[in-house]
């Protein structure tokens, strides 16, 4: 039986559904290739310790131009990785004495005070711990491996426990924010104006935000980035909130999407993620955002019409966007019984 043959329109739209997927595959295996001809310290690089597992912060050195400070989010001690981003290895590896045992540490972010904030914030009980902890000491002048006391100050949330992954620092007033991981129910939370290791610090409520993995103050303070696992999104910062609903960021697909800061310049968002060997990618801010005051797609949810109807520059299409769904859904089922094996 000889089997009829494929119309024009449906070869037609064949190609182009493969191009699509060829065109994302290439972001993919070439992030940060529009960038390349930007300096070292906004360029994307990959992380290449293999003890860096599971990068799950960044932050910019804005005394060592080009470093980025990182760290794992659990089972790794009290560390702070200093990565160079021309060569993607180790430069500085920091021991933090004056602590207790890290527990599940997820965000990292540098003060105006010239002072590195570590988020103990995770909550693998999801959401029952009834306190958690921020770290906080000055970013060493010298890199290498060192030694450095800390400060311990003890967080709780004035509604109660909850699962956090994002601490961000205005680089302005100094104020620390803490952005809480819920599909349902995410807040950013307000830290006093000063922490104080006499006591609990509570952190009240502000705002309402998506889905959020980490997020990052620009170096001026006027904007603040939050991304997931599969969208990211930039807002004006006024009055110490957030305002209104942000602009869509065409953030790198990442399969375990943790991390993200500013450079020193704010010229370029880094977006980084866990893994062995990970890869930062960097997207310059000038085309990183697009306009449009549509809300966040929660996850797991289609893309919404305006962000199809343009062909992505750095993220997927409808048919990867799904895939990328699926991915994600694995390695996050795969991280919660890891860590519920743990427990």
């Amino acid at each position: 039986m000889r089997l009829p043959l494929p119309s024009a329109a449906a070869l037609t739209a064949a190609a182009t559904a493969t191009a699509t997927v060829l065109a994302a595959a290439v972001v993919v295996v070439l992030p940060g290739a529009a960038s390349a001809a930007q300096s070292p310290e906004s360029s994307s690089f990959t992380i290449s310790d293999p003890r860096i597992k599971e990068s799950s912060g960044l932050a910019a050195s804005r005394v060592h131009p080009g470093v980025y400070w990182t760290h794992n989010d659990s089972e790794d001690g009290p560390y702070v990785y200093g990565v160079d981003s021309a060569t993607g290895n180790t430069v500085a590896r920091v021991t933090l004495t004056g602590i207790g045992r890290p527990r599940d540490v997820e965000a990292i972010s540098l003060g105006p005070d010239g002072q590195l904030y570590v988020g103990d914030i995770g909550d693998n009980r999801g959401g029952t711990w009834d306190h958690v902890w921020i770290y906080r000491f000055q970013e060493p002048r010298q890199l290498g491996d060192v030694t450095v006391k800390a400060a311990q100050f003890t967080v709780r949330y004035e509604d109660g426990p909850r699962d956090a992954e994002s601490l961000m620092v205005h680089p302005v007033t100094g104020r620390v924010y803490i952005a809480s991981k819920n599909e349902s129910k995410g807040g950013l939370y307000e830290g006093p104006a000063e922490l104080s290791t006499g006591g609990a610090n509570v952190f009240r409520r502000v705002a309402a935000v998506p889905w959020v993995t980490d997020g990052a103050f620009s170096p001026d303070g006027s904007r603040l980035t939050l991304r997931g696992y599969f969208t990211a999104r930039t807002y004006p910062w006024k009055d110490g909130r957030p305002e209104g609903e942000g602009e869509r960021v065409d953030a790198p697909w990442q399969g375990q999407a943790e991390s993200v800061t500013y450079t020193a310049d704010g010229s370029t968002l880094m977006f980084g993620s866990e893994g062995a060997s990970s890869r930062v990618v960097a997207v310059p801010v000038a085309a990183a955002s697009s306009p449009g005051g549509s809300a966040s797609p929660q996850p797991g949810s289609p893309p919404d019409a305006s962000a199809t109807s343009a062909e992505p520059t750095g993220s997927f299409g409808k048919g990867a966007l799904v895939l990328a769904g699926g991915l994600a859904l694995v390695f996050g089922a795969r991280r919660l019984f890891r860590r519920r094996a743990r427990d």
